[in-house]
């Protein structure tokens, strides 16, 4: 859901020139690539552990077994 300032912004940015709105997209695309970069690199090891609740209490081969029992129809 936007946010009240979200909507004053797209509507004054809907009034800019064709040319300002370019340049303003081109400065949003800047901003949000230099804070990805600021993050660094990040580990798919981060994920480990994640959603294990889910799992628990699941025999894995049972699990297995019933994935693909249903791969037949």
């Amino acid at each position: 859901m936007a946010t009240t300032e979200y909507c004053e912004l797209l509507t004054r940015a809907s009034r800019l020139p064709q040319r300002e709105k370019t340049d303003l997209l081109a400065e949003l695309a800047s901003q949000i690539r230099d804070a990805g970069r600021k993050t660094g690199k990040r580990s798919l090891m981060e994920l480990e552990g994640l959603g294990a609740e889910i799992w628990a209490g699941l025999d894995a081969q049972e699990y297995l077994d019933r994935e693909r029992a249903s791969w037949n129809g």
